[in-house]
């Protein structure tokens, strides 16, 4: 193996000259490439409007250089409410203590586990960064934070108080700590911090994950709200978790899908924005676009001319 190169978050600045190819592309007519110049529009709409603004992802991309992107987002505050699973939550604290590499799609497998690194598509993850740092640093946490008295928390004040305790501002926990974004995270055992959470309440009987308090939050925000959009990256119950509150206000009123997903297989994942106005979770006014693109493309691309165009 070539010396590691480390993953480097992506830092966006204004006056960099793909805003302008970024322009261009919306009158190309270049099927996918001029859906995401239409979402980079419609982005900007959503940042700079009024009503509550979603923002969701599943965790791989904070394992990326597309993280620097999703922290400056929550740092300008340009989204109200977070919905992702465990494992951004893994990747952020991994991440912010120490290094992910890049790596390449069909290496040897076998032989990375041997030499102490797990493959995340062309990422590379060294097991001592990953599951033994986790759980130093939220057990640390836990007992630091929360001891022995009687403690019943929602994973959005899980998040925040884990953001408080990094205290590093390349974090995205961090951030929204310090912003006061709620994160919500409904599977949070799926992953390698609820699996310290667990670890933790077997000698902390009196620790409790409130996930329902987290829905008097989704019902709040979304009640409290004259409009409701979204940035919906990927699919998965973070996806699925935004939308279903949405349908009880009939449905979002803009909504953009950036995945990688086909709707053939029926899945969540692939499904495009308009099938979400059958179920009343897009109004059938609303505006939408899905963009099927690998988010780490898009991006760099789309939030550059939401914030700076």
């Amino acid at each position: 193996m070539n010396k590691l190169e480390a993953v480097k978050d992506i830092i966006l600045k204004n006056g960099q000259v793909p805003l302008d190819i970024l322009n261009n592309m919306i009158y190309s007519g270049g099927f996918s490439g001029r859906e995401m110049a239409e979402a980079s529009v419609m982005l900007k709409a959503i940042i700079h409007g009024s009503g509550g603004r979603i923002l969701t992802f599943p965790a791989d991309i904070i394992a990326t250089g597309a993280r620097g992107i999703i922290v400056q987002l929550v740092k300008e505050r340009a989204f109200d409410l977070i919905i992702t699973t465990c494992g951004a939550l893994d990747h952020d604290i991994a991440r912010t203590y120490g290094k992910y590499y890049r790596g390449e799609y069909y290496a040897d497998d076998a032989k990375l586990l041997e030499m102490g690194f797990h493959r995340l598509g062309n990422v590379l993850v060294p097991v001592k960064n990953y599951g033994k740092l986790i759980e130093s640093k939220i057990q640390n946490f836990l007992k630091t934070k929360y001891g022995v008295k009687d403690t019943k928390i929602p994973t959005y004040r899980l998040a925040w108080d884990i953001g408080q305790y990094i205290n590093n501002d390349s974090s995205l926990l961090y951030w929204a700590y310090k912003n006061e974004i709620p994160i919500i995270i409904p599977g949070i055992t799926d992953g390698a911090v609820g699996y310290q959470l667990w670890l933790y309440r077997q000698s902390h009987k009196n620790f409790f994950v409130d996930i329902l308090e987290d829905e008097t939050v989704m019902s709040d925000f979304v009640f409290t709200k004259k409009s409701l959009s979204a940035l919906i990256i990927g699919g998965g119950i973070s996806k699925h978790h935004a939308i279903w509150w949405s349908q009880f206000i009939e449905g979002l009123d803009a909504a953009i899908y950036l995945t990688s997903a086909y709707e053939y297989d029926g899945s969540l994942s692939g499904a495009l924005t308009k099938e979400a106005i059958s179920w009343g979770k897009i109004k059938p006014k609303g505006k939408h676009i899905t963009v099927h693109v690998d988010a780490t493309i898009a991006l760099p691309f789309i939030v550059h001319a939401a914030l700076f165009g």
